[in-house]
Parts: C-alpha cells; structure tokens; sequence
C-alpha cells in the first residue's frame, strides 16, 4: 500500500518534476557555457558543472548564498536572472500541483485506506468485520465494544462515518469507507487476518449482503458468517452455499409474533433472552387471541400472513392487489380509510398489523383504526430510523423495528452460540416452565435485560478450570462456577441455562451437576456476575479459593476481586 501510494504521487506529479529537472539541467548547462571573470577582472574559463549545479541549487530555492567561487561576469548575471525567473515559474507550478494532488479526493482515499489496512495488520485481538454501520451496524459495534470484542467496519455512506467518530468507544473502532460488496475492501479489512473471528453482512441491500456472504465463503471459509436479508429468494440462495446464519427480519418478527399470540410466556422469555443487555425491560404486551386485520401484502406481510396462519389465526388482509394467499380472507383497499377497515372487520377485531412499506401510512392506519375500535392491540412496522419521534408519540403496542431485531439475533449468535439452540428446545416447553424461568430471570436482573454468555471449559476458554478437570483429575459442581469469587458463601445473579455435553442438551442444568473437560455451558445473569465467574475460569488462586475456601492470597486478593467485579 506505501509503494502504491508513493507510485501514484510520482506519477501525478510527474509533470511538475519534469518542468523542475529541465530548468535545473539546462540552468547547469548555461553556467558551464557561460564565460566568466577571476579575482582581478580578468576573463576565466566558465564554471565547471559541480559549482554550476551548486549554485542553481541554492538559488533557485531561494537560499541565495552568493556569487560563487568568483563574482560573475555580466553575462553569466543576465543568465542567472533568466534562471531565477525559470526557476520561480517551475516551483510555482509544482507547488500548485503538490496542492492539488493532496486536495485530490482519490489520493485522500488512497492514503486513508493506506492508514487503515496498517492499522488492521496490527491488531492482535479477535475482532469481528461489520459490513454496514447505519442504525443497526451501530447497534452491534456499542455491545461488541462493550464486551471488550475489537470491530473493523466498512461503510459507504460519509456522513454515518462522521457520525461514528463522534461516538465514544472504549477501543478505537476501524472504519473504511467504501464498498463492502468487493472483495478488495473486506481484503483490506482483514479478512484473511488470523484474528479475524467473523463478517457480519447487516447493509439495507441484499445483494450487497448477499456479495459479502458470497466472497467471505470463498476467501476464508473459517469465519462466522452473518448475513441480513429481507428476500426469501436471496435467503434461499445464501444458505445453498452454507452462509453460518441468515437473519431475514421479516420472518423472524412474523414468527416472534405468531409465537406470542399462541405462547405469551414463551415469547416473554424469548424476548429476554435475546435483547440488548443492560436495558430496561420492556413493558409485557400480550397479543390476544383472536380475529386479526394485516394491512399490507408486501413481504412482511406474507410473512405475518404464513406464520399466523400456521398458528391457527383466524385474519383478513387488506391490499390495493387482488392476489393473495388461497384461503385468506381479503379486502381491497389500503386501510387508511375507515371503509375497507369496516369491510375487513375491524370492529370485531382484536389485533391489527400495519405492515406497509410506509411509515406515514402505518400510523394514519393505526390511528383510523383506533378511532373505529379503541381496544385493538396495534402492530406497527417502522421502516426509517428518522420517524423515531412519531413511533414514540403514538406508542404502539408492538413495533417491528429491523435493526433492532437483527442487532439481537447477530449478538446472540456471537456472544452466546448455544442460545439459539437453547431456543429451539425451549419451543416445546410447556407455558408454566417458560412463564416460571422468566420471572426468575426478571428477578435476578432488576429492571435490566439479562446477558447471556456461552462458555466452554477447555484450555483457550477456562484454562485454570480446564487443569483441574483434565490434568489434575478433579471433581468440581456446576455450583462453584455459580459463586462469588470474592466471597465464595456469596451465590453470583445468573442462571445457568444449558450443558452441551458430546452433543447432548441438558437444560437447566442442576448446580450439583458434576463438570468434565470440554462442556459447554450457557448462562444468563448480569455483566458483573460474567466477569466475577472469568476470574474463577481464568485464574488458579481465585479457583483455589472457591474449591476450599482457603485465601492463600489474603484480603488484598479479595479487593482485587471485587474491584474487578464491579
């Protein structure tokens, strides 16, 4: 990237050098042609090339150390004026040119990206490439920092770059501007790194989304692959070719919501177990049962119609195109007027979703709606981040907001693997253990959304936990993993939730469990109690410590804890 970089000055300025070189070279020749005078007034031979090369140096960088070796003839001072001037001209002219070259966008870019690929080569920590950094790149780049996970973003948009420099970060967050649908750019931005961990593909375009999958497959089969898509088609095709997790945000709300419909204490759960640590939770809306009105046949609202419908929900869509689902009951109309919602029945209706692709047709929908049944439970659809303010004011009872959704699924997926197939096992729950499972988790947390981590006990991950198991042939409880480092009488706040043991699930798994070398655990609970438990997993004294209950390190080393905890 230097020699590229060096390369291209020279030949954008190679016009200006040529210019200099000439008016040095034939200055020299003139002063060697040139007779002059010696000490006395007396004719001498003319300057040899050195003296003359010597003196055109530093005049004509305006240094002007004098007539050298001797005082010239008047000759070679009506050559030397002619010099000055040639010399004024060519330094203007490649002054002017250097000013340009470094105002160049093109060459900007050129050295930006140059900066930026040296400082991807540098870093030494797992980090992950974030492909889109709008609403819901931004979203992921806050939890991954938070979590101490390094983040290289690509982004085209300039503006949402000078955005992302005013946000504070505890680790300098990498952004390159430009295209991340060519495979140069993810190249540049460490693709083929060793501590490159994954490449999330979360823009608004999905055959960009769909490129990034495609050549991050290709070039380093070994990541994680994320993908955003809203195309069954595209959907389709990224999974043909083994794209690790596609998140189409479409069916995943559809689901969410069919799901809350049929089990509102599964999708309770659900929804704490997969939002955004640390903030406040949610106020709980059940959807109820009963006749719904969709508003909308677009994809979103095929993908509400297909799981409603799978669930045994009794609804009528209304859309201005006549062609929808066989055996669907259909209006048609845009239901922003009060008719067609009166021709679908809204008055009887229990629910009703506005699934445009509009924002200000969504909320005119809701509110006719509202005017003709005040009882209705409103599902909204937000497409523009900008009409926050208006979502806000109208305060729906469900909002499908895609960044939101996709910033859950892809830190699920990163920070916590087993999640999602904790919860494919919880779907076959019954609704009194989902409903008894989220209230104790609401209890353990406050008022904040749990974190959920996935750890597993061998020698890169747990590896004071790992030599007592493997080399020292220890016994130890899932229960020790439980306590407070710091005062092991002291339970942490967390849950342990699921051990995957030689492929096999055990959910919520009991703390008198015997551990053995290579079990993956999965827990939720606070960020304090994580960080309390790594102690216990990383260092042998805080083990030590734990397991007998004997402090070889004294109180020092039980402040040191908890200051780390806290």
């Amino acid at each position: 990237m230097n020699t590229s970089v060096f390369f291209l000055a020279l030949r954008r300025m190679r016009a200006p050098l040529i210019v200099l070189v000439v008016i040095y070279a034939v200055s020299t020749c003139g002063l060697t042609l040139i007779p002059g005078v010696d000490a006395q007034g007396k004719p001498a031979p003319p300057m040899s090339f050195f003296h003359a090369f010597y003196f055109v140096s530093y005049t004509a960088s305006t240094i002007g150390f004098g007539e050298l070796p001797n005082a010239f003839s008047e000759a070679q001072r009506m050559w030397v004026t002619v010099c000055i001037f040639l010399s004024v001209i060519g330094w203007s002219y490649s002054i002017i040119s250097l000013l340009a070259l470094v105002q160049d966008k093109g060459f900007q870019q050129v050295l930006l990206n140059g900066r930026f690929a040296r400082r991807v080569r540098q870093l030494g920590e797992p980090f992950y490439i974030i492909c889109g950094c709008g609403e819901t790149g931004l979203l992921i780049a806050r939890a991954l920092d938070r979590d101490g996970v390094r983040v290289v973003a690509i982004e085209q948009n300039e503006m949402r770059i000078q955005e992302l420099e005013l946000e504070e970060f505890a680790a300098d967050l990498l952004v390159l501007c430009a295209d991340a649908a060519q495979p140069q750019q993810l190249l540049l931005a460490g693709l083929q790194h060793r501590s490159c961990r994954g490449v999330l593909a979360v823009t608004d375009d999905d055959s960009a989304n769909l490129a990034v999958a495609i050549a991050s497959r290709l070039i380093n089969p070994r990541l994680t692959i994320i993908a955003r898509v809203a195309s069954p088609t595209v959907e389709a095709n990224m999974m043909s070719f083994g794209t690790h997790y596609v998140v189409n945000h479409f069916e995943k709300f559809a689901d969410y919501l069919a799901q809350a419909i049929h089990s509102p204490n599964w999708y309770r759960l659900v929804d704490l177990l997969t939002g955004l640590p640390g903030q406040e939770i949610p106020e709980r809306h059940d959807p109820p049962v009963g006749e719904w009105v969709i508003c909308g046949y677009g994809r979103f609202g095929q993908a509400v119609v297909r799981n409603l419908v799978r669930q045994g929900v009794s609804l009528t869509v209304i859309d201005p195109e006549p062609e929808v689902l066989a055996g669907v009951r259909h209006v048609v109309g845009h239901g922003t007027e009060a008719e067609p919602l009166r021709r679908a029945g809204i008055d009887k209706a229990v629910g009703i979703v506005a699934g445009s692709n509009n924002d200000t047709k969504n909320l005119s929908i809701a509110m006719t709606a509202k005017e003709i049944n005040r009882d209705l439970f409103v599902v909204l659809r937000q497409n523009r981040v900008a009409n926050q303010v208006l979502f806000d004011a109208y305060n729906a009872d469900f909002t499908m907001v895609p960044s939101r959704i996709i910033a859950r699924e892809c830190l699920a997926l990163i920070v916590s693997p087993l999640l999602p197939r904790f919860l494919r096992l919880i779907r076959a729950w019954p609704e009194g253990r989902a409903e008894a499972l989220g209230r104790e988790m609401e209890a353990l947390c406050g008022n904040r959304m749990p974190l959920v981590w996935s750890i597993r006990l061998n020698a890169a991950d747990s590896p004071a936990v790992h030599r007592f198991l493997m080399i020292e042939q220890g016994e130890m409880q899932l229960d020790l993993l439980c306590r407070d480092p710091a005062k092991r009488d002291d339970p942490l706040p967390l849950l342990p939730l699921l051990l995957l043991r030689e492929g096999a699930d055990h959910e919520l798994p009991g703390r008198e469990c015997m551990l053995q070398p290579g079990d993956q655990l999965l827990f939720a609970g606070t960020r304090e109690a994580r960080t309390a438990q790594n102690l216990t997993l990383d260092n042998r004294n805080v083990l030590d410590y734990v397991l007998t209950g004997k402090d070889a390190e004294g109180w020092v080393w039980r402040w040191l804890c908890r200051a780390a905890a806290s």
